[in-house]
């Protein structure tokens, strides 16, 4: 379907309100994890991660149609991607521990990058890139 013909959804200032809270609350939830990611000897959970992700998965049908289903969709690439590149690079820790230093590195940064790329978007409500 073109971009053109979509049919674009306009919700009520409540129920935009609301997805823009999830939004912010799951960028938030993002950000701390990519953060601490990327700062040596900082370790958080990656319970807050797999609560964003979830919270993600579930209302995203709630922004069916609408300029915030991009940022749904945006966060939950984030993590899947993130987490493919973690798994096919964990091979690199057995060579040594800088390789899979930097990659992990590389991978976190790039993760806080898109965290802060769509946070930013959603604070001036854009959507995000297909």
């Amino acid at each position: 379907m073109s971009e053109s013909s979509a049919t674009v959804v306009t919700l009520d200032p409540e129920r935009e309100s609301s997805l823009r809270t999830i939004g912010h609350i799951s960028y938030a939830l993002h950000a701390i994890v990519a953060v601490a990611a990327v700062l040596p000897g900082t370790q958080v959970s990656v319970l807050l991660l797999l609560a964003a992700f979830v919270l993600d998965l579930v209302k995203r049908s709630d922004a069916a149609g609408t300029w915030q289903e991009s940022h749904f969709r945006w966060r939950i690439r984030s993590v899947i991607f993130a987490a493919i590149a973690y798994v096919v690079t964990i091979p690199l820790w057995l060579l040594l521990v800088l390789p899979g230093w930097i990659a992990w590195g590389l991978i976190s940064i790039w993760f806080l990058y898109r965290v802060a790329r769509g946070w930013l978007a959603l604070n001036d409500r854009k959507p995000m890139p297909v």
